[in-house]
């Protein structure tokens, strides 16, 4: 064989292996940029804010360093605990009412309204409210609930109290009726748009095998609903798990959560506690997440 053969063989072998490496390098190459932003604005921030937390800090300055005071001072006082513990009761409470309210939404739009322009439309209208701010959807529950608001003088007028409630305003109940009203859309929509995606069929078939409605909906439905229900779950633990504004506002101060308890302390320039505070409900965060995913598999619907 001569020499220009032998290199033409050499050349169409090398031209293979070339490509193969670039095929195998194309998928990297296409997801560097989602890498590079999710690194550059998610993962470096949390990274950042797990080392500070083992700072130091006095009134005027912050001190790197490696000290585990900020997590002792955060899971050794009772209060704070107690205010952990409030946060979860919100975070429960919250989600067992945007639950079944999202549920029942979801399942009217889907099942109940046969074309498709009027759900559109009736979606719209439960997108309304978001139209404007969280702040302003908060407080106009404040004249509503008041004690000469509106509900009030409809119970005292028509005499089913003698007095005005203290309780529907500055209270617990206030701050769980403000963020179901704020949350609720973020179950909805998952949950709708699961129950689009149901075959129509299966309960066809399953009303032809002689089951009821109610046999339909908790046999059938409810579990592939499911995976909806388990996105709805997580957009609302984790937005009422970091809201304070409405545990400040709606409670009148004389309830707490973990998030007003970080703000307050950024008030404060004590940067490395909140940071530890951060982390910790990061971590718990993650945690109720993670047991979700180990229930519900909600990859079919990403």
């Amino acid at each position: 064989m001569t020499i220009a053969a032998e290199q033409h063989v050499d050349g169409a072998a090398a031209k293979p292996a070339r490509r193969f490496s670039l095929a195998r390098l194309a998928p990297y190459l296409q997801a560097a940029p989602l890498t590079l932003i999710l690194g550059a604005f998610l993962v470096a921030p949390i990274l950042m804010i797990v080392v500070v937390s083992f700072w130091d800090y006095d009134f005027a300055r912050l001190y790197p360093d490696f000290v585990t005071y900020n997590y002792t001072e955060a899971l050794g006082s009772w209060v704070t605990w107690k205010t952990y513990l409030n946060t979860l009761k919100f975070a429960a409470i919250v989600w067992a009412l945007t639950l079944f309210i999202g549920f029942w939404v979801a399942y009217f739009l889907a099942f109940h309204i046969r074309t498709t322009a009027m759900q559109i439309v009736l979606f719209l209208v439960c997108t309304v409210p978001f139209l404007t701010s969280n702040i302003i959807r908060m407080i106009s529950w404040i004249p509503v609930l008041g004690r000469n608001g509106l509900v009030n003088a409809a119970l005292v007028e028509s005499g089913l109290v003698p007095a005005p409630l203290e309780w529907l305003l500055y209270s617990e109940f206030a701050v769980v009726l403000a963020m179901v009203h704020l949350y609720t859309l973020f179950m909805v929509v998952p949950i709708f748009n699961t129950l689009m995606r149901i075959d129509r069929s299966l309960i066809e078939a399953a009303r032809d095998a002689g089951a009821n409605g109610r046999q339909i909906l908790w046999n059938v439905i409810i579990p592939l609903a499911k995976p909806g229900m388990a996105i709805g779950t997580i957009f609302v633990v984790t937005l009422v798990m970091a809201d304070f504004i409405t545990v400040q506002v709606m409670s009148g101060g004389q309830s707490a959560s973990v998030a007003l308890i970080m703000k307050n302390q950024m008030s404060l320039l004590q940067y490395p506690a909140a940071a530890a505070n951060a982390v910790v409900l990061l971590v718990l965060v993650l945690l109720l997440v993670a047991g979700i995913l180990r229930v519900v598999d909600i990859r079919k619907e990403l």
